[in-house]
């Protein structure tokens, strides 16, 4: 066959279908001193909302479930009566005793009798459980006010469910009678291995008292306050991801306008946070996880923000339009400007100030504000052109440093970067893996802000990281116009109820956590890529025959295609000469490439190897086996100029070359 040279790589796809004879060897020629594109600096990041208890539940650090009884309008969720040795009581949800106005709900606990050696409490499940650890201390506290006649103790544990022994007990002697928080530290002995539990807090005397923002924090990252679990985010800092998409797809719209993400309401003392019903996906925030939070998560993980605003489309498309362009658009106009200031103001200006007094004194860095969420769902004709024209106007005259994110096309504003989204099966994204090689270099740039290979449940698996890998290699070509790409959604929490959408790049429970083997794809493309994409060519590139679904409302069936199994992109890291040659193999089997390095002096006989692999596509991490795929990295010989590299079935390598 005859080789071809493009701007990137070049592919020659054999018509012969992948079968159980041995695959004729990939030829793969790199021209080391030919640069075709600059890899953006920020093309892996992190994209986040509140979806399958991604916050609450998830990486919020917050163990107390419905915290301030607002769950459920008729019955205190995952709250429930604690009678023991004899005592008797009762609870209620209670409006007629609010902490304050944003927390209108108590819980009411009656104790009825309580004679020696009774108790009587409210006991919380947590969200799935509240997990014990040996010697560990866990920060509590609770609002609480006693009717006349009572004034304590209040006896605050972490128990076994079955209330059988307390691993950690603290005692709160005296209780007013007007509203008043209560601290303490529970600290855990050596309890074995990690359980779950519960969280009670109880009384030995009759009377009755009313509580409110009840809390319990385990450690959390970087001993933050109000802060993150650190497991997950390890796994994020392990990624070394180069910025944060937040607050986050649905979750910036709502459903309705008065279920958006309330950044301003996300502010300061928990005690003034309401919470908002997350509509989008059926459970209320508990807004914890609020936009100083979203932004001091950023600077802990060395992230930049890509702040999305609220830009008058909702969710419910057929109930409430889209606020028209004009003076009943300004006031969210208005919020998006005042948000940014939160973010980058000085402490003169009003919304810097309140940064300030919040406890971040510094501006954080901010480069790009996307204006709304997925407005390609907006059907009123020129309904966001010009609703995309008044924000990037306000946005542009008050801040002409930042960059402007359209999430669709528009005409009335050359937005900065345009958002695309794709969620496809791996075959749609192998056979789509050339989707931006010849697109325009002088319109706006691309951030490719969600997407996934969605297949896996509640993760992917190894089937699916091969799509991911093979469709990163399409972006990482051609990230002279991809800016930014993240992955979505990125957590789930593994139990019963807690997944919404699949499928999710990390699982938990409330005692572990793993990165899917998507996960490690995303971290291995992440680590390992150098600042220029070197030209290449590849010939003989084995292929599959794929059936591709009916469209949508059709009942046409396309025609089979040839989908190519093998998948390549090539960076270099032009300080260290390292050239960093990514291989994707979604084949059953061993795929021989020979490797030619053109353009160079040398090549080093000696380098590295990082591999993915598994027995089958079906092959995944789970919470029970959270290590089955996992990638290794080996010294690899016998480099050269010329080389041959065995590519194992259903793989993702990355060889890194020493070039001179």
């Amino acid at each position: 066959m005859k080789k071809l040279g493009l701007a990137a790589v070049s592919f020659v796809i054999s018509s012969v279908c992948v079968s159980a004879q041995p695959p004729a060897p990939v030829a793969l020629t790199i021209d080391a001193a030919r640069i075709t594109a600059r890899v953006s600096p920020t093309l892996y990041g992190l994209m986040t909302e509140e979806i399958n208890y991604s916050y609450d539940g998830g990486l919020y650090g917050e163990l107390v479930r419905n915290r301030t009884f607002q769950d459920n309008a008729d019955a205190p969720e995952h709250w429930s009566l604690v009678q023991e040795g004899g005592g008797t009581g009762a609870i209620a949800l209670d409006r007629s005793q609010p902490l304050n106005a944003e927390l209108p709900v108590s819980l009411k606990l009656e104790v009825t009798t309580a004679a020696s050696g009774a108790r009587v409490g409210v006991a919380n499940d947590g969200f799935w459980g509240i997990p014990v650890k040996s010697r560990t201390a866990y920060r509590a506290s609770f609002y609480a006010k006693a009717s006349a006649g009572f004034s304590g103790p209040l006896m605050i544990a972490i128990e076994r469910t079955d209330g059988s022994a307390a691993f950690a007990s603290a005692t709160v002697t005296k209780i007013s009678g007007v509203w008043k928080k209560y601290s303490v530290t529970l600290k855990t002995g050596e309890v074995g291995a990690p359980l779950i539990g519960r969280l009670v807090i109880s009384a030995k005397s009759p009377g009755t008292v009313w509580l409110d923002l009840v809390s319990l924090f385990p450690p959390t990252w970087r001993n933050r306050s109000n802060g993150n679990r650190p497991d997950l985010m390890q796994l994020l800092a392990d990624m070394k991801p180069a910025f944060l998409r937040f607050p986050g797809g649905n979750y910036v719209q709502g459903r309705t306008l008065a279920t958006r993400f309330p950044w301003q309401k996300s502010l300061g003392d928990l005690a003034e946070r309401s919470g908002h019903l997350n509509d989008s996906w059926k459970y209320r925030s508990s807004d914890g996880m609020g936009l100083l939070e979203f932004l001091e998560w950023c600077e802990d993980l060395k992230m930049e923000p890509v702040l999305a605003v609220f830009a008058g489309l909702t969710l419910d498309r057929q109930n409430q339009k889209p606020v028209p362009a004009g003076p009943e658009l300004q006031p969210y106009v208005q919020e998006a400007l005042d948000e940014i200031e939160y973010v980058i103001g000085d402490t003169k200006t009003p919304w810097g100030a309140r940064r300030a007094k919040d406890g971040h004194r510094d501006p954080f860095p901010l480069n790009y504000v996307e204006i709304g969420n997925e407005d390609f769902f907006d059907r009123t004709p020129g309904s966001y052109d010009a609703r995309f024209a008044q924000f990037f106007d306000a946005i542009r005259g008050k801040y002409p440093p930042l960059k402007i994110v359209a999430t669709t096309k528009v005409t009335s504003r050359v937005p900065d970067v345009i958002d695309d989204h794709y969620y496809k099966s791996a075959k749609q994204f192998q056979a789509d893996v050339h989707h931006y090689d010849a697109s325009d270099r002088n319109g706006p740039k691309i951030m490719v802000g969600e997407w996934a290979t969605r297949e896996g449940e509640p993760t992917p698996n190894l089937g699916a990281a091969l799509g991911d890998a093979a469709w990163m290699t399409g972006m990482e070509r051609n990230s002279d116009l991809i800016v930014m790409s993240c992955y979505a959604p990125l957590f789930v929490n593994v139990n019963p109820g807690g997944m919404q959408w699949r499928t999710d790049l990390i699982g938990y429970d409330a005692l572990t956590s793993y990165g899917s083997p998507a996960y490690y794809a995303q971290k291995i493309f992440s680590l390992n890529h150098g600042d220029a994409v070197l030209a290449a060519a590849i010939e003989n590139i084995p292929a599959e025959t794929w059936q591709p679904p009916k469209p949508r409302n059709s009942e046409v069936v396309p025609p089979t295609q040839q989908v190519p199994t093998f998948f390549t992109n090539v960076t270099r890291d032009t300080k260290s000469g390292t050239v960093f040659v990514k291989l994707v193999n979604t084949s059953a089997l061993v795929q021989p490439v020979r490797i030619e390095v053109k353009g160079a002096k040398s090549v080093a006989p000696d380098g590295e190897a990082i591999t993915l692999s598994g027995s089958a596509p079906t092959e995944t991490n789970s919470i029970t086996e959270p290590t089955k795929i996992l990638p290794v990295e080996s010294k690899v010989g016998g480099l050269a100029p010329i080389f041959t590299r065995e590519l194992a079935p259903y793989s993702i390598t990355v060889l890194k070359l020493r070039v001179k």
